[in-house]
């Protein structure tokens, strides 16, 4: 079991610090690298919010390491196995941080730069959880920055071979994060428990949902970076070929391809409709964390579908007003289903779907 390599006193920092300053430094991370993080966690049971703020922390330092434009991929390889090493507790996470800062270029964000150098103390803080928390937070690290580390090495900006390869991106970078949640759901919550086996299946649908929306959001900054995670495939079905993909040349061709992909996206926010709905309806700060990512997510989805002709992603992405909306509308509705199924129809209204069926 991975809990049980995290056991190793000479590796683990020997002063954690009190959880009150703990609290504290983990919510100032969080609001630096991730408002909308720092936003949805806080809403999550007591015992899980600081679990659940340290496993985001964790997957930014994956994501700091390999969006780092200054490291070459092999280095990026290095730093994300000697990341790993450190989180089960094999290796002093002060020579991962020592080691990596000095690399760090100013196009890592200061917050992020941050991050990397209090690594240490981000490890001191999961070390202190229970054998359970750590062994969810240890797997779904590991496998994310195994996956993340292929798919960077083979990144283009012509695309990937085929939608089988974008769920398997989708998955490594998303669906462990849903696997990793639904564990720490699971030991919180014996009600919970009950529908593990669904829920587990649920929630790699419902990361695919998120990511994929990002990923469509985001195809013009990724493309600057010389990046493009869209299955040829699709596109080439539809009569477009993601070789002669350009900002400000929209081709009727790319909107049918674009247009399937927010259907198939918004089939699997539809499963993460389910998930949600498996939560206990006492479970309100649960279901509210769910429900914030899954409104912003379909009113994102909602947005592209109207305009896929958009040439940054500023045009997609949507107003402080409507994030304040899907709050309140969420906490309304969080303890009725019957509410949270008439408010997801009615954000998806006019979105296309093609439903993705989970059992």
């Amino acid at each position: 079991m991975i809990a049980d390599t995290i056991a190793n006193p000479s590796l683990v920092p020997e002063t954690v610090a009190r959880e009150g300053s703990d609290t504290a430094f983990q919510a100032r991370m969080l609001d630096g690298v991730s408002r909308t993080f720092a936003l949805t966690i806080p809403q999550l049971p007591s015992d899980l919010h600081p679990v659940v703020s340290n496993a985001y922390l964790l997957c930014r330092i994956v994501d700091t390491i390999e969006d780092e434009p200054a490291l070459t991929a092999a280095a990026k390889r290095e730093y994300s196995a000697q990341f790993v090493r450190a989180v089960l507790g094999h290796e002093p996470a002060e020579h991962f941080a020592a080691g990596l800062s000095p690399l760090l270029s100013e196009a890592t964000l200061a917050a992020e730069r941050e991050l990397i150098r209090e690594t240490p103390r981000v490890l001191a803080i999961m070390h202190g959880f229970t054998p359970a928390q750590r062994e969810a937070l240890a797997t779904c690290v590991r496998i994310m920055a195994e996956g993340m580390v292929r798919f960077q090495e083979s990144k283009a900006p012509h695309g990937l071979d085929d939608l089988a390869a974008m769920d398997r991106y989708c998955y490594h970078v998303a669906g462990v994060v849903g696997e990793m949640l639904t564990r720490l759901f699971c030991e919180h919550s014996p009600a919970i428990a009950l529908h593990r086996d669904l829920l587990m299946r649920l929630s790699v649908s419902f990361g695919q949902g998120l990511q994929m929306t990002n990923i469509l959001k985001d195809i013009w900054a990724d493309l600057r970076q010389g990046a493009c995670w869209l299955p040829r495939d699709v596109f080439a079905q539809a009569g477009f070929d993601l070789k002669d993909l350009a900002p400000n040349h929209y081709d009727e061709a790319f909107g049918r391809g674009l247009t399937t992909l927010v259907a198939i996206a918004h089939g699997h926010l539809r499963n993460a409709v389910r998930y949600t709905l498996l939560i206990p309806a006492g479970e309100t700060g649960i279901r509210n964390f769910c429900l914030w990512a899954i409104g912003m997510a379909i009113l994102t989805l909602r947005k592209i579908g109207r305009h896929p002709d958009f040439a940054h992603g500023d045009a997609v992405k949507i107003s402080r007003r409507s994030v304040r909306a899907t709050v309140i509308a969420s906490r309304l509705a969080a303890g009725h289903d019957r509410a949270i199924k008439m408010l997801f129809m009615a954000a998806a209204a006019g979105v296309p779907v093609l439903q993705t069926e989970v059992n």
